[in-house]
């Protein structure tokens, strides 16, 4: 009767868990920028949001709660984030035009849909990536 008792608890606190953990594990994470990655997911046609940020930038803060925000509002969303730290990374941030940190760039498999600096408004970057998105469910990809 004991071991019943463990393991109903044991099974209960496994549920428990696992339900908790659900809404963060559908989230996407961030991955650092690596051109190897970037290649194999424009090739795949995904949706990728360059982040190009530092840890110092107050900017940036405001773009990483905006970003973690709509993933975890919108976690059906197929969304790879790649950050490029502007000051470790810079051959990428010249790659990808940055003129200074906090610049996103949106990505369609190999077209740019949407390039924006310092831009904290919720609305503004929920819509370009919402519309990002949109881009992907009617290609198929």
């Amino acid at each position: 009767m004991i071991r019943i008792g463990i393991l109903t608890k044991s099974i209960a606190t496994t549920a428990l868990a696992l339900v908790l953990t659900s809404g963060a594990l559908s989230a996407q994470e961030k991955e650092p920028f690596t051109p190897d990655r970037f290649a194999e997911l424009q090739e795949q046609g995904a949706l990728i949001l360059v982040d190009i940020f530092a840890d110092w930038c107050p900017t940036c803060a405001q773009q990483q709660e905006i970003l973690a925000q709509y993933q975890e509002e919108h976690a059906d969303v197929p969304l790879v984030i790649l950050e490029v730290n502007f000051d470790d990374q810079k051959e990428y941030v010249t790659q990808f035009e940055a003129p200074r940190q906090s610049t996103l760039v949106l990505f369609h498999g190999e077209e740019r849909l949407w390039f924006s600096v310092a831009e904290t408004r919720p609305d503004v970057v929920f819509a370009e990536l919402n519309k990002g998105a949109a881009a992907v469910a009617d290609s198929g990809s």
